[in-house]
């Protein structure tokens, strides 16, 4: 008798032992608000890991005190604030950031430029919120006397710079998802974690496998059709960032015409092209981030020119005469799986 309850101690063991084995979790799951829209976080772990939502806000509030225009003491703000001709030490962290705002600023010969805050602020899309109208010509004239990352000088290792004018300022909203999402995935890495998501507003970082069976992270790229709230294409995504720049969402009308949130940082009016959202891969979020942001103001022509011409994996999406609209997928995006 007594071997006999033993036994069928151990087989109700065996079946509870099984049970909690097919529920345990196989993810953990963190979401949020941070930079004005929301993130989540996305591990493949069997253990929750309790710190790690301190360990993200630490992150997001190191992020924050570098590079957030709205908070008058950080890094950015310092800049902004400093005179023309004053060299402007900068973080390790800035350092890299501005190195790589600037490459894609010459890379795409101007039309990545962190210096068009002041235009985006004019025409209503920016930090301070204002109302959204055609401004004077004279209006943008002004400003872009004082736009241009040409009109800031680095140091040959980037350690500092100085302003060729007082009024010019950096806005690094066009990139700061990307470094957010890249800042992220660096302190998982360091805390050990190797297969993950990482996506802030729409820009995203896949790390390793989802599980066993799949090699990789499935990552959406949104129909602007739908204004975004569908996917047009998924694509199986390791070790790889995307980032999508569109003006499907944040745009405004006067009359019949269409006013863009992305400012061509040359004439100081928003974009009128073809273009209605660029999704660009990259091993970088940061520079998917800002590339997208550089491509979506080319126009369709100088886009495909550019795309084909730097190689880059990229998903364009553009309407025609007619108003339908498709998509135009470089051959780097097609060997990824995008049809």
């Amino acid at each position: 008798m007594r071997i006999l309850k033993y036994l069928l101690f151990l087989a109700i063991a065996a079946v509870l032992a099984g049970y909690i084995l097919m529920h345990k979790k196989n993810y953990q799951v963190i979401t949020g608000e941070v930079f004005g829209t929301y993130y989540t976080v996305k591990l493949r772990s069997f253990n929750e890991d309790k710190m790690l939502q301190k360990a993200l806000k630490e992150e997001f509030d190191k992020i924050n005190s570098q590079m957030s225009v709205f908070d008058n003491e950080s890094e950015i703000s310092a800049i902004n604030r400093a005179p023309a001709g004053e060299w402007i030490e900068l973080s390790k962290d800035m350092q890299n950031l501005l190195k790589n705002a600037y490459s894609i600023y010459q890379m795409s010969s101007g039309a990545f430029d962190p210096t068009v805050g002041k235009l985006v602020d004019l025409w209503g899309f920016g930090t301070k919120g204002g109302i959204q109208k055609i401004p004077d010509d004279e209006e943008i004239r002004e400003i872009l006397q004082f736009t241009g990352f040409d009109k800031i000088t680095f140091s040959r290792d980037f350690s500092k710079l100085n302003k060729k004018y007082d009024k010019t300022i950096i806005n690094l909203s066009a990139i700061a998802k990307g470094y957010g999402v890249d800042s992220v995935a660096a302190m998982l890495t360091e805390h050990g974690y190797t297969d993950f998501v990482v996506e802030i507003g729409g820009e995203v970082v896949a790390k390793g496998k989802k599980s066993d069976a799949r090699n990789g992270w499935n990552i959406g790229v949104a129909d602007p059709k739908d204004n975004g709230e569908s996917n047009a294409f998924v694509v199986t995504l390791k070790d790889y960032a995307a980032a999508t720049s569109g003006d499907y969402r944040n745009f405004f009308y006067i009359g019949d015409k269409k006013y863009s949130h992305t400012i061509n940082p040359k004439t100081g009016y928003p974009v009128e092209n073809a273009l209605l959202s660029v999704t660009v891969f990259d091993k970088s979020c940061m520079n998917a981030d800002g590339l997208a942001t550089a491509i979506m103001s080319m126009g369709e022509k100088k886009a495909i020119d550019f795309i084909k011409d730097k190689n880059l994996a990229a998903v364009l999406f553009v309407r025609d005469e007619k108003g339908d609209i498709y998509p135009i997928i470089s051959a780097k995006a097609s060997k990824m799986g995008i049809k």
